[in-house]
């Protein structure tokens, strides 16, 4: 079963049972809170960050079609140090954590797709520490580009320069080259 067929599974199956709009630059969720929530962007864009000193690190994003969570939290059921902050007029559909797990595991393809789902998380976080511990900023613009190329559609170059670890001047550049 497709990503996208299994999303839509969800959704049909009424898992998400609320909804939110939240306004350019307001906050899904903030530092120091527990998220138990799934949440299926419908329209918008969000970035997920922690604060370094006084220093956003930006380290992912979600725009339309996308699950988003505060996986940390809805894991371990404890506060997250991260915030979810949305980029444009975002509205999200909402699932509990026991709904969402109800479904998951009522059918074996739904407990493959989660599976999955988790294991494509932990490959991307892997090719993101190796694009940030290895590779140039040119050489990490190309491999997020060819990986993700809606994302520069979707974003704003301040935030993706930021998730890159580079200045927006810099992507700039490199966009043009």
């Amino acid at each position: 079963m497709s990503s996208v067929n299994t999303i839509q599974t969800m959704i049909d199956a009424g898992l998400f049972q609320a909804q939110k709009t939240i306004q350019r630059y307001q906050f899904l969720k903030v530092k120091g809170e527990t998220d138990t929530h799934i949440y299926f962007v419908q329209e918008g864009s969000v970035r997920i960050f922690i604060m370094d000193e006084n220093e956003e690190r930006i380290v992912r994003f979600g725009y339309k079609g996308n699950i988003i969570v505060s996986l940390d939290s809805f894991l371990s059921e404890k506060p997250s140090d991260f915030y979810i902050q949305a980029i444009k007029r975002t509205t999200v559909k909402i699932a509990t954590k026991k709904n969402f797990y109800e479904l998951i595991r009522s059918d074996d393809q739904h407990l493959n797709w989660w599976t999955h789902v988790l294991e494509d998380l932990v490959l991307q976080q892997i090719e993101r520490e190796k694009d940030l511990l290895i590779y140039s900023p040119r050489e990490r613009f190309e491999r997020v580009l060819k990986r993700s190329p809606k994302l520069f559609q979707e974003i704003p170059n301040k935030y993706i320069a930021n998730y890159l670890r580079m200045s927006p001047e810099t992507l700039s550049r490199l966009k043009k080259s």
